[in-house]
């Protein structure tokens, strides 16, 4: 069975996911309009939040990719490995 299909989360989990990142993005805005503040800081606060959105999902895709790379490569050795094991297998056979 492929690695990927056992590392997948399930629906339940993906839409938890999905739906707690809606209210606290709901949240922080409407925090942000009823807060008793500039609308410089205001924006201040929006633009920091946003940013650090995108910087946790941008970590999040690479801590994946790199785990994701390393599994690659695992399987890439290891398929080296059974063909040099089963070449000199065959070429000892051969004798």
């Amino acid at each position: 069975m492929s690695s990927k299909y056992q590392t997948m989360n399930t629906q339940a989990f993906s839409t938890l996911s999905w739906i707690s990142f809606g209210v606290s993005f709901i949240g922080m805005v409407v925090g942000l309009i009823y807060l008793p503040m500039d609308i410089y800081q205001k924006a201040f606060f929006g633009m920091t939040f946003l940013f650090s959105i995108s910087s946790a999902f941008v970590l999040a895709k690479v801590v994946r990719d790199k785990q994701e790379t390393q599994d690659y490569l695992k399987k890439f050795e290891n398929a080296k490995t059974e063909q040099m094991i089963s070449k000199y297998i065959g070429t000892e056979n051969d004798d």
